[in-house]
């Protein structure tokens, strides 16, 4: 058949500008990937360098209850409602694993191979044929997308529709591939949906075939992937995992990698405690195998006796590299009282942490100088120097734009939290805060600190248990002298996590916990949006166009010095608006354990909790 020219050479142009675009797009598949650069491991590695690949296998890990949890009332952990059960992470797994000695890489788990599209704006995963839910089921594309759509619904926690903001859809390429499409040019992206928990989509299924809603599922046994089945469980006391007899990774031909060395205990019991008294005093009656302190008192004086003294029981503190982030007393910019920055300023020189530290710590933690505390992401990182020009150039345009949320300060040295080291001292931070709190309206009269009206300057301080009074008190001890009145509330995990999810609080204790590499959940702690829905990590209630600017530039970030760069500028806004008094940290883990317990050398990033559950293993006594 004869084509004219003019019809040929529009088809030849069609035909060359679909190749482009499949060219584009085309990335080679592999099991690992990074958000910079290359993957520490290549494919094919045996397993990763921190685990030991030939731990025995078998016995029982028995725990305490991980933080504050002291009951708990559902399996499901993905809803807002609610404390889940400690432990429960062990009955899911997602697409790929993280590498604990490495920054931001992963690696195919469910997933056998992993393809990143060269615009970045969309990721394909293959699942591996053997995978399977605990119910015999194969994990599917449709599973995938089912996890991800419920995540992103309103049945689930909040968080996650704003951690997950810049992906646009899951979608079903096949039976066992998966493409997920990006809203922008994020290169996280890609490793933040790799984690994605997936769950199997006849959770919840009843006899009848009707399907329980994804928010009211309570004890309906979760149908995940992971390598434990809940045995048994008393309500809110206790529950016991076993290793799944069909657990998948245990059918494959040959070890699977990312799961060499890891899980190596035939069942996993959590006992809950009712308090941190009661659980030291079981494990020193053998109750339980390893906990994590983090308590410098406890630690320094309640871990001794004869079993420590024989060497049944261990104690040792464990580096780490992690990041330490921001711990701090919170205000909740939601309340009028903490609406201005001279009066946030001034309560944070009433903190006087070198004596807590000498007083209650023991000298053993280091002052939070930074919201990336510990990382080179840190704006104070190599000491109080001015910002970069790659600072700069992200901070004058937003100063130029809203000058009234980006303090001056920004542009001088990082300034150090408020010292009591001479030449400073309490007396002399009590004056600048007086100072400060005049210059906001705020004058000692009557016998109270009062603005104009002759209103009295009171708040809240709201904590989830008793174990930090000793410090609350030091410190409302110096708001005191500036006739700053405080009342004390304390209360149990669940209601003080749901008087958090309504923001019901005027001050509180938090903690952020840094990532080597932060991204999209910078959106769920810092960001706007996330101020006006209930259960999100913004707690403080930070509505700042500068905040949004610079979490945006943090997620864009295409290379590690342009990271650096954002995360450096948001640091500097964030502390020089005095939204958190910044407290201390450690850098290491202090877990106490029995003789029996072993354990590999540990990685550069990690939680010490999930490495005692993951890592660890049991040599019995013979």
């Amino acid at each position: 058949m004869f084509i004219p020219p003019s019809i040929r050479q529009i088809l030849i142009y069609t035909l060359f500008s679909l190749m482009a675009v499949m060219l584009a797009n085309l990335a080679q598949a592999a099991q690992g990937i990074s958000q910079y650069g290359k993957t520490k491991y290549p494919d094919g590695f045996s397993h990763f360098d921190y685990v030991n690949p030939n731990a025995p296998r078998g016995g029982t890990l028995t725990l305490p209850n991980p933080g504050q949890r002291t009951s708990f009332d559902k399996f499901n952990p993905f809803t807002l409602r609610g404390v889940s059960a400690p432990g429960i992470e062990l009955m899911f797994e997602s697409l790929a694993e993280g590498s604990a000695d490495e920054v931001s890489s992963i690696y195919g788990l469910l997933a056998e191979d992993i393809q990143v599209a060269a615009d970045h704006k969309s990721a394909t995963f293959r699942i591996r044929p053997e995978a399977q839910f605990s119910d015999g089921s194969p994990v599917l594309a449709a599973d995938v997308k089912h996890s991800f759509d419920v995540l992103m619904s309103g049945k689930a926690h909040p968080r996650y529709k704003t951690t997950f903001a810049d992906v646009k859809q899951a979608v079903v390429l096949s039976a066992r591939e998966v493409r997920f499409d990006f809203k922008n040019n994020n290169t996280e992206l890609p490793i933040m949906v790799g984690t994605l928990p997936i769950f199997s989509r006849n959770w919840g299924k009843t006899a009848d075939g009707s399907i329980t809603p994804f928010e009211k599922l309570a004890f309906e046994a979760p149908i995940g992937s992971g390598p434990y089945l809940i045995e048994s469980f008393k309500a809110g006391k206790s529950i016991v995992y076993k290793k799944n007899p069909n657990y998948w990774v245990d059918q494959l031909s040959k070890p699977l990698n990312v799961r060499v060395g890891f899980y190596n205990f035939d069942r996993v019991l959590y006992k809950l405690y009712s308090d941190d008294a009661v659980r030291l005093e079981a494990f020193k009656a053998g109750e339980f195998d390893a906990l994590v302190e983090y308590r410098a008192k406890i630690w320094a004086k309640g871990y001794v006796g004869s079993k420590f003294d024989n060497g049944l029981l261990l104690k040792k503190a464990f580096f780490n590299h992690n990041g330490a982030g921001m711990q701090g007393f919170a205000m909740n910019l939601r309340r009028p009282i903490f609406q201005d920055p001279r009066v946030r300023e001034a309560l944070g020189y009433a903190l006087d942490f070198e004596w807590l530290n000498r007083q209650i710590f023991f000298d053993q933690y280091g002052r939070i100088n930074s919201y990336f505390t510990n990382s080179d992401l840190s704006a104070n990182f190599d000491g109080p120097r001015k910002p970069t020009e790659a600072e700069l150039k992200l901070l004058k345009p937003l100063k130029a734009q809203y000058p009234q949320w980006v303090p001056d300060a920004v542009f001088g040295p990082m300034p150090a939290a408020p010292s009591t080291v001479s030449p400073s001292s309490l007396r002399k931070n009590l004056k600048k805060a007086r100072d400060l709190l005049a210059q906001a309206g705020w004058q000692y009269r009557d016998g109270a600190l009062r603005n104009m009206q002759g209103e009295p300057f009171r708040f809240e301080m709201v904590e989830d248990g008793p174990f930090f009074l000793r410090v609350i008190s030091a410190y409302i001890r110096n708001l005191e002298k500036l006739g700053v009145q405080v009342d004390i509330r304390t209360s149990d995990f669940a209601l003080h996590q749901k008087r958090m999810n309504d923001y019901d609080f005027d001050m509180t204790t938090i903690r952020f916990p840094d990532s080597q590499n932060p991204g999209n959940e910078l959106w769920d702690r810092f960001g706007s949006q996330a101020a006006k829905e209930k259960g999100s990590d913004n707690v403080i209630g930070i509505q700042s166009p500068v905040v949004d600017a610079l979490v945006n530039h943090v997620t864009k970030a295409q290379n590690r010095d342009e990271l650096r760069a954002a995360t450096r500028a948001l640091d500097r806004v964030l502390w020089n608006s005095y939204y958190v008094i910044p407290q201390w940290y450690n850098p290491t883990h202090r877990v106490a354990y029995r003789k029996e317990m072993r354990y590999p050398e540990p990685p550069l990033y990690y939680s010490a909790e999930p490495w005692i559950m993951q890592n660890w293993w049991k040599e019995e006594s013979k």
